[in-house]
C-alpha cells in the first residue's frame, strides 16, 4: 500500500478508536488484519462459547478460522439441514459468551449503524451475548448516521449475491426496492454508545480495507 495512503488510514482509524472509547466502548487499534486477528484472540478467553454474524471481514482477517480452530466452543449457524436449525442457532447465539461480527459502518462520532435481513446480528449486538467483537475496516469509517444507512444500502446488494438470496438486486448491483421473504434489509439498528453495559462491546479499527 501507498504510504501516504496507509498514514491516511491510520490517523483515521486512531481517531475513531478515540471517540469510540470516548462512548464507552472498547475500541482498539490494529494497523493490519493479522494485528486484528490478535486482539480478537486476546479477547476471547479459551473454551468461551461463540456466536459469529455473517461476516466477509472475519474471513478476510482470518478471525473465523480462529473460532473455528477448536479452542472455543463454535456455535455453527452455517452447518445446518434446515431453516427452523438455522434459526435455532441464532436464538442460541443470543445465549452465548461472545458474539463476534463486522458492521456495515462505523460513524466517526462514535455509533455502530447495520442493516439486516433476519435480524440475529443485529439483535445480538444490541442485547444477549455478554460480550460482542466488532471488526471493521477503514472502508466501513462514515461521518455520520445518514451516511451510515446509505452506505448499508449501497453495499445490501453485494451482500445478498453473496449469501445467494435471490432478490432482484444480486442482478442489478442497486436497490430495487424489493419486497419478498429474503429482502436483505429489513431492519437498521444504531447503537449509539456503549453507556449501559460499558465495554460490552468491543470494536477493533483496523488501518486497512476489509469485506464489503
Amino acid at each position: 500500500m501507498n504510504e501516504v495512503k496507509k498514514y491516511a488510514y491510520q490517523c483515521k482509524a486512531k481517531k475513531a478508536v478515540e471517540i469510540l472509547n470516548d462512548r464507552r466502548f472498547d475500541a482498539h487499534f490494529a494497523d493490519n488484519a493479522d494485528e486484528a486477528r490478535e486482539i480478537v484472540k486476546g479477547l476471547m478467553p479459551a473454551g468461551s462459547e461463540i456466536a459469529v454474524g455473517g461476516s466477509v471481514t472475519l474471513q478476510e482477517t482470518g478471525i473465523m478460522e480462529l473460532i473455528k480452530s477448536g479452542d472455543y466452543k463454535f456455535i455453527d449457524r452455517f452447518n445446518v439441514s434446515s431453516w427452523e436449525e438455522e434459526l435455532h442457532k441464532y436464538r442460541l447465539g443470543y445465549l452465548s459468551d461472545i458474539f463476534v461480527t463486522s458492521s456495515n459502518a462505523v460513524t466517526m462520532d462514535g455509533k455502530l449503524v447495520n442493516m439486516d435481513c433476519t435480524g440475529n446480528r443485529v439483535g445480538a449486538i444490541g442485547f444477549g451475548p455478554k460480550k460482542v467483537i466488532v471488526v471493521i475496516g477503514v472502508n466501513k469509517l462514515v461521518e455520520n448516521v445518514e451516511e451510515g444507512i446509505k452506505r448499508a444500502k449501497e453495499i445490501a446488494p453485494m451482500n445478498s449475491r453473496r449469501i445467494n438470496h435471490k432478490n432482484p438486486c444480486d442482478q442489478t448491483m442497486t436497490c430495487e426496492n424489493c419486497t419478498g421473504t429474503n429482502r436483505i434489509c429489513n431492519i437498521i439498528s444504531i447503537i449509539d454508545g456503549c453507556y449501559k453495559f460499558p465495554g460490552r462491546i468491543s470494536v477493533v479499527v483496523v488501518a486497512e480495507e476489509l469485506g464489503y
